[in-house]
């Protein structure tokens, strides 16, 4: 499974956002600047999310971006869906629109496992569970196998 560039900025930028909730809308550019992201790319996320309805946006001097509910509310599932669709896909088919014969016919219960698996851990990491440094306990024991870090 690949993570893309989009997604990987999306989650950072929607990470910004809650940390800095309370303090009223945040620019595009503050939000690039300090994640690193390039401004015109985050343009194009933000627009994205906001349509996903994971931030709102509010223009003129006083304006920008802020998350649209509560950081415990969006998950990471949500902000990846909402800039790149769903989360596992093969050949840009969801695994359940797939049908295999022959030898092939277990290839589909194993793209829809690994789709479970995936979800599984997007869908319990929140916003607020990353703004906050506390991830789930699945998630920080299977990051903490060794083997979790090895590249084969």
């Amino acid at each position: 499974m690949r993570i893309s560039a989009r997604a990987d900025y999306a989650v950072r930028a929607v990470l910004e956002l809650a940390v800095r909730q309370g303090n009223g809308p945040v620019k595009a550019e503050e939000i690039a600047a300090a994640q690193g992201i390039p401004h015109k790319f985050l343009e194009g996320i933000l627009g994205d999310l906001r349509r996903a309805g994971i931030v709102d946006s509010r223009r003129g001097g006083g304006g920008g971006y802020r998350l649209a509910r509560a950081s415990t509310a969006i998950t990471v599932a949500d902000v990846i869906r909402g800039v790149d669709g769903p989360i596992v896909s093969v050949r840009g088919e969801r695994p359940t629109d797939l049908s295999y014969t022959g030898t092939a016919e277990p290839l589909l219960p194993l793209w829809i496992a690994l789709r479970a698996n995936v979800r599984r851990i997007l869908e319990g990491v929140t916003v607020a569970d990353l703004a906050t440094g506390t991830l789930p306990e699945p998630v920080r024991a299977l990051a903490a196998e060794p083997a979790a870090w090895e590249n084969p």
